[in-house]
């Protein structure tokens, strides 16, 4: 690998000219201060690390989405500009984009940044600045024997033209770039320190020159861009390289790299701003916030127009492109529509522990559209309750964890043999087709105990309290997750001043955050609950409440010295209620054989 070096005044003047961006670079996202350390640690003399460049044959231009640097940068703005390249030599920056960048709107360009505590809409919020440099300030004093992280050298940015005095002597270090011939740059200096102030001392006139020495020594002189360009041609070696070489940096999903190669191929659609934007729409456009990325959506674009959906390079061919292209609308409305319905579970990116989970559902929404759940119609909510007991199960079961390729080609079988002729969500086929092959635990009295050693700040405690009540619309309404007995209470300090002995605190500690000391109540309830008496409470409490919620009937047990006692007879209730809500209830004859239960020969079919 040979490398090759050149000037900052050289590079930048051919960015947007021969050197540009390929779409699977990340947008812009230094900050001022990583502007003015990169400037500083160039005066210094410090290395910035290589760069590494594609030269783009001619042929290829247009396989690729080509973006410009951005020269006047605006804060928050994640959108290059497209770049038109007909005529030109075209060389891709592979890594290096951020330095580039910031030496782009350092030397050329401007920042425009929003005013601390001002509102973003506000007139006069934003400040457009650009960079300078103070040529009276000596780097060297404030060196010590520690390596510093500050800057050492004058560099700020200005709105305006800042005033000389008091000991400074600005200069926009952009001014630099119209130097490039010695003798006019020394003739520059010299006008410079002609027409100093007469009270500056030799010194200071001295540490002005040297200063602005300087600055053209390390724009125009020293080969500070050291780099390496690769001539290759192959999608995927490239591909492979960026990867490698942005390792060490902010880490891009594989989505990023892909979508450039998407673009090229949707025509009149720019597939990176279609997807960036539906992603937006579903973690910040429906009825809850979500948290779904974006590679996600490009996963389920595989999956969802039948390609092999193992989320490789390879599958994403140029046919494979077309066809997602054409079911791109079809796309959308499953993945909408799925996340839609989730949200009316309760589910959002608070407690959806798996996204891949959401996949399955959005797969057999696609092969059934007409299935709708905005209506009352009794089927759409029998196809609605059986696809939230299946997702709250395989959620709480970790189905989709780790790599989970093979269980998401399990179930898209099984709902093109069973759920894509009569509109039924196939949940009890999933459900054995699933554990058949081994992706499914055996969902028995030690898959109800596990729930039940759930505690408060575990991810699943919403999906496990959830399930204990059916028919009720969680999306609705915002539900806070409450301790029965409450937590306050369980203070080494406040046990004691209950009554409870040291042999007992550490059992009250450790059941007072499980699920069976804890409940669901929609926010205007856990503000009543908090402002009240909690003996009154519990004891003003129907038996219709009770029974919803699985507290005892027993009074006796609400006495706070009987609380391990409240939870054996309430974990008893729980369950209770997740084998009655564990049953699969199918629209049709189950695909499987249901298991019996020797002791009754009643079918045994919660999992």
């Amino acid at each position: 690998m040979s490398y090759e070096s050149t000037s900052i005044a050289r590079i930048i003047n051919r960015l947007n000219v021969e050197y540009f961006l390929p779409a699977i670079q990340r947008p812009y996202v230094w900050k001022p201060e990583q502007l003015l350390q990169l400037f500083d640690s160039i005066l210094k003399g410090y290395p910035i690390s290589s760069f590494l460049f594609w030269d783009l044959k001619d042929e290829n231009k247009r396989n690729w989405d080509i973006y410009k640097f951005i020269e006047n940068f605006t804060f928050g703005d994640t959108h290059n500009e497209i770049a038109s390249t007909d005529g030109l030599n075209i060389n891709l920056v592979l890594d290096g984009q951020q330095r580039l960048t910031s030496l782009f709107v350092g030397l050329k360009g401007t920042y425009t940044t929003k005013r601390k505590y001002k509102r973003s809409n506000s007139v006069g919020a934003w400040v457009k600045q650009q960079l300078y440099i103070d040529l009276l300030k000596d780097p060297k004093s404030e060196e010590d024997e520690s390596v510093s992280t500050e800057v050492s050298y004058g560099l700020a940015m200005f709105e305006s033209e800042p005033i000389n005095g008091n000991g400074s002597y600005w200069f926009r270090l952009g001014e630099i770039l119209e130097y490039d011939d010695v003798d006019k740059f020394e003739e520059y200096r010299e006008k410079i320190v002609d027409n100093l102030p007469d009270d500056l001392t030799r010194g200071q006139e001295r540490l002005l020159g040297k200063n602005l020495s300087r600055v053209r020594k390390v724009i125009w002189e020293d080969d500070v861009i050291s780099y390496y360009t690769e001539m290759s041609q192959s999608y995927d070696r490239v591909l492979d390289i960026f990867i490698r070489a942005n390792d060490g940096g902010t880490k891009l999903s594989k989505s990023d790299l892909l979508l450039s190669m998407m673009t090229s191929k949707w025509g009149e659609h720019n597939a990176r701003e279609e997807i960036y934007s539906f992603v937006d729409l579903l973690n910040d456009g429906l009825a809850r916030r979500n948290n779904i990325d974006k590679d996600v959506v490009m996963k389920s674009c595989l999956l969802l127009s039948d390609l092999p959906h193992t989320y490789k390079v390879s599958n994403f061919t140029k046919e494979n492109l077309e066809k997602i292209q054409s079911n791109w609308v079809a796309i959308k409305d499953s993945l909408t529509k799925t996340l839609s319905l989730v949200n009316q579970f309760g589910i959002d990116k608070n407690t959806l522990t798996s996204a891949n989970a959401l996949l399955p559902i959005a797969y057999f929404l696609i092969k059934n559209p007409d299935v709708a759940f905005n209506t009352t119609e009794s089927s759409s909510m029998k196809v609605g309750q059986s696809i939230r007991q299946w997702l709250l199960v395989s959620l709480l079961n970790s189905t989709f964890g780790g790599t989970s390729d093979r269980t998401i080609g399990i179930a898209k079988d099984i709902i093109d043999e069973y759920g894509t002729s009569s509109g039924s969500f196939p949940l009890v086929e999933l459900t054995r087709g699933l554990r058949r092959h081994g992706t499914f635990t055996q969902l028995d009295e030690e898959f109800i105990e596990s729930i039940l050693n759930i505690e408060y700040k575990d991810k699943r405690c919403f999906l496990a309290l959830s399930l204990i009540h059916q028919g009720r619309n969680f999306g609705d309404i915002d539900y806070h997750i409450d301790h029965i007995f409450p937590k306050s209470l369980f203070t080494a300090e406040k046990l004691r001043a209950e009554g409870i002995s040291d042999t007992f605190i550490p059992a009250y500690q450790a059941l007072f955050n499980r699920v069976g000391n804890l409940q669901l109540l929609s926010s205007n309830e856990n503000t009543q609950k908090s402002s009240s008496d909690f003996k009154g409470w519990i004891l003003n409490r129907t038996d219709d409440y009770k029974a919803e919620y699985c507290i005892p009937n027993d009074e006796t047990l609400y006495e706070f010295g009987a609380f391990i006692e409240f939870i054996k007879h309430r974990e008893e209730l729980l369950k209770t209620r997740l084998q009655e809500n564990l049953t699969l209830h199918s629209e049709r004859e189950p695909a499987f054989p249901i298991e019996f239960n020797a002791k009754d020969q009643e079918p045994e079919v919660f999992f």
